[in-house]
Order: structure tokens, then sequence, then C-alpha cells
């Protein structure tokens, strides 16, 4: 008979594990929180997380858009 152990969770896997507890933790004991999101590489990285934390449900916040202002052209409509 073979015993299954779990394995350890990598760095990033225990990463990703820690993130998405506290995003759970946030949404369940702030008040109004909010999850800021400019398009940018540590937003969606953001993003994903509380899809992972969250869905098939919806997010328990908002989501606001942060116009930085470096934006690429074809972003906001502008002619080249």
């Amino acid at each position: 008979m073979t015993t299954l152990t779990p394995s350890p969770l990598s760095h990033l896997d225990w990463l990703e594990a820690e993130a998405i507890h506290i995003l759970r933790e946030v949404a369940g004991q702030c008040e109004r929180p909010v999850l800021l999101f400019s398009g940018g590489k540590d937003s969606i990285c953001l993003l994903r997380l509380a899809e992972k934390a969250f869905r098939p449900a919806r997010f328990p916040f908002p989501l606001m858009h942060i116009d930085t202002g470096h934006n690429y052209r074809e972003v906001v409509g502008l002619p080249r």
C-alpha cells in the first residue's frame, strides 16, 4: 500500500497562497476595500490573484482604474 504525502509548496506557490490569504483577510476585515488597477504588470498580477481568491463569485470589493498617464497612444485612442 502506498501512502501519499503532500509535496511541499515551491517558493512561488507559497507566495501566491500567502497573497491570496491576505486578499481574503482584507476583504473580510476591512470596511471599504478597493483594488486599484492601472493596467501595468503589478496590477495585472494583483487582479489575477484576486480572481484566484474569489472566483467564480463576484469580487467583494470594487476595482478602481488609476490613470498613471503612462499609456501607449493606441490604448487611449490617439493617432500615431
